[in-house]
Formats: C-alpha cells, structure tokens, sequence
C-alpha cells in the first residue's frame, strides 16, 4: 500500500554512512528538499548487515534527526541498499495482444506481473523489475508499447535480486527502528540517476560508485540498463592497508588518507612528509606522502581491475562514448581521475548531480549524497522507473509510535541455481 502522504523519505543505508531525506513534488513538479540527516552508520559492513540491533539503533537516530525538520512523521522509508551479493538477471516474457490488435495498458501489466513473479533460486528474491525493450511481432522494438499495432509483445527485463536473507535482515532493521520498509532501490541505480545525463547513458557510460565497503557500478547504452556489479571492496580496504603498512592505529590510518593521500605515487611530493604522533608510549612516526601514496594506488588498482572485468562482462565495453563517471567518498582523492583513466583507457570525471532541487542546491554537490538524492528522484517520480519493487510488510515498533499500514508482495521462489558469487549478472529465459 503506497503511502497517502505528499512526500517521499529515503534512505541510504552504507558502511561508512547512512543518510536520510525527505522531499516532495512542488506544483510545477519540482524537487524540494524538506529535511537531511547523516550519521555514521554501524552494524554494515561490506553493504552487509551484519549487527541487526546496531544498525537498527543507527536507522531509529538518522530518522529522528530527519522527523524534527518535518511537521508529521513519515508513514514508510524507501531504502537504497547496495549488499555484496545483490545481482541483475535478464528475463524475456512474452504474451499475445488482449485481442483489439493493438498493445494494450493491462497487456503490458501482465507481463510485468509475470517477470515479478518468476522462480529463482530458493535463497535470492526479486527486489526490482525494469523493463528493458519492448518488441513487437517479432519485428518492432519499441520504448512506449501501449498503443502499438500488433498481435504478439515481448518484453525484456532486468530483474535486481538479493538473497533473501538481506531482504528478511532489513525487514528486521525497520522494524526495530518502528518504521515501515517500502521499496528496495539498487544503489547503483539511483545513483545513476542522481549523476548520469539521458545523452551519456545513451551513448553509453558507466557510474563508478567508490564506497566504504563496495564498489558499485552500472553500465547503459542507448538509455538501457545493461550491467551492475558489486565489487566487495571499497574505501575500507584501503585505510586497513594504511594502517597495516604504517604501523599506526586504524583511526590515523583514516585521517592519514583524507587529508594526505592521493591516487598516485608518482605524483606525490617524495620530499614531503607527515609525522604521526607517539601514543602510550610510542615514538612518533614520519610517513612520507609518496609511500602513502604507493600503498593507497596499489589497493585502488586491483579495485579497478576487479572493475574492467565487470565492464567486459558487460560486452560492451567498446561501445562506451561517454567513459566512466565516478563519484563516493574515495573518489575524491587527488589524482583518481588520472588513475581511472590509466587502468581503465577510458576517458573519466568526476560525478556531479544533473537533479537540481529549488532548495538547498549547494548542499547536493556533496557526492555523500547523491545516493540517497538519486532514490528521492525515483520515489518522487509520478511515472516511476517503470519497475516494480519489492514490497514488503513489517510490523511498527510501538517504543516509536510511527503509524504505518500493512505493504507487502511476495515474488515466488524456485530452484534455479543461476547465481555467480561476484554480484553481476546471470540470464534467465
């Protein structure tokens, strides 16, 4: 059951962060922002939840702090989620026209109604159906397919699934934070939407999306979704190498990166260097900024490595006129350009938000929140994605006394065993 409330509240659960906003539609169908919040998040790592009561105490902060800009409580949360495992699979359905020789508002429907309901394996779920193409007689593609003259409509899909666990673990998560979960966002997707221009993702792109725990990416060509992968590894790793490979405590190691690490060793001043202070004992240690630099490039390139395996998996990768796009928090080290650019030969820059709310502008040029903006896009829009989301029914917490209706709809599970471990994409006919 959507909710009867004129705006929209999202949430961006990540590793590092989780960040909240409310917004709705003005008159004219413009974005406004009405509220943002941002703490550190716990219980995830690796876009996993892996401590329930610590991640749902986080959810329940971000979302006091979001309700004391807003005049009512929201009645449910839209979530964008981005786990290690999380995968899209193409799917071809196909029907015969309702039988007035055109394509029909109900044809389409079922078509749809048939690509959420789809056997998969018994451990994953269907969490988004987007439609691809539309086909007509076998000889028509085309974008808007209501309305068409014809006898037979195939449609092709892209079905985002995640195990079931990670479904039943946020439904955990919402509940203990007295909230209601609505819909299931791929991260990378909305994304996406929030950077990626309708003419780069018609010549062809791809968002390269840095966090703590992953690296997202997504791949369009002619305005079609074609590719998404979850790389497991993301700025984390890199601060963990940091303090492995200085000898210093995990928190330094963090500070050390932002405020003094870049991309590339060679570009890095060999005679400048950072003394780290002695604690409990300890003399102080000078790191210089080129070998904090070496350490921070080597990780960053198998990251990237894992990155072009996924942009061949694509088949693609050839037909991408308009490079990589990339964005999150490790983007914005010195010299990640040149280094995608390097490892990847293809032209990049950085993200920038194409969403252009009539508040609050400056505050979105912070790529901190251009997940979250992407899923407010999404959730705002009067024609949608064209998907279909999971939904799902939770009981409100009463320690809370939000007021929330039942929403669910279940995807039925099979036992295709279709699944590769590294979150990209399988087939399903």
């Amino acid at each position: 059951m959507a909710s009867k409330q004129n705006f929209s509240v999202v949430v961006d659960l990540g590793t590092s962060k989780m960040v909240a906003l409310a917004g709705k539609l003005t008159e004219l169908g413009k974005m406004e922002i009405l509220g943002t919040a941002q703490i550190s998040s716990k219980g995830i790592k690796r876009g996993v939840i892996v401590n329930i009561e610590e991640a749902a105490e986080a959810l329940g902060d971000l979302l006091d702090l979001l309700e004391n800009q807003l005049d009512e409580k929201p009645e449910q949360v839209h979530v964008a989620f981005a786990g290690s495992k999380m995968q899209t699979i193409d799917y071809r359905a196909t029907s015969l026209t309702s039988g007035e020789g055109f394509v029909t508002a109900p044809d389409v429907q079922r078509l749809l109604d048939e690509a959420e309901r789809v056997e998969i394996q018994q451990d994953y779920k269907v969490v988004q159906v987007i439609p691809t193409s539309y086909i007509i007689d076998d000889e028509h593609e085309v974008e808007k397919p209501v309305g068409s003259t014809g006898r037979k409509i195939e449609a092709n899909f892209k079905l985002v699934v995640m195990p079931t666990q990670y479904v039943n673990n946020l439904k955990l998560v919402f509940d203990k934070a007295g909230v209601e979960l609505g819909e299931i966002v791929h991260a990378s997707l909305a994304v996406s939407e929030a950077v990626l221009s309708s003419e780069e993702k018609e010549v062809g792109v791809i968002v390269m999306d840095f966090g703590a725990g992953t690296t997202n990416i997504a791949v369009f060509q002619d305005n079609v979704l074609k590719h998404t992968a979850v790389v497991p590894f993301g700025g984390q790793v890199v601060t963990n190498d940091i303090k492995e490979g200085c000898s210093i405590f995990l928190k330094k190691a963090e500070l050390l990166k932002v405020k003094y690490g870049q991309a590339m060793g060679d570009f890095a001043d060999e005679q400048k260097v950072v003394t780290i202070a002695g604690e409990n004992g300890w003399e102080p240690r000078d790191i210089s900024f080129k070998s904090l630099a070496y350490i921070i490039q080597a990780r960053l390139e198998e990251i990237i490595e894992c990155v072009n395996i996924q942009i061949e998996k694509s088949g693609i990768e050839n037909n991408l006129g308009s490079g990589i796009v990339i964005t999150g928090g490790t983007a914005k080290l010195d010299n990640m350009i040149s280094l995608v650019k390097f490892k990847t030969a293809m032209d990049a820059r950085n993200a920038h938000p194409v969403i252009h709310p009539v508040n609050r502008k400056e505050e979105f040029r912070n790529p901190e929140l251009f997940t979250a903006l992407g899923t407010l896009k999404l959730m705002l829009s009067s024609t949608g994605t064209g998907t279909v989301t999971e939904r799902v029914q939770v009981k409100s917490s009463k320690k809370k006394e939000r007021r929330f209706g039942p929403l669910f709809k279940d995807v039925v599970q099979g036992a295709l065993n279709l699944f590769d471990t590294d979150g990209s994409d399988a087939e399903l006919n």
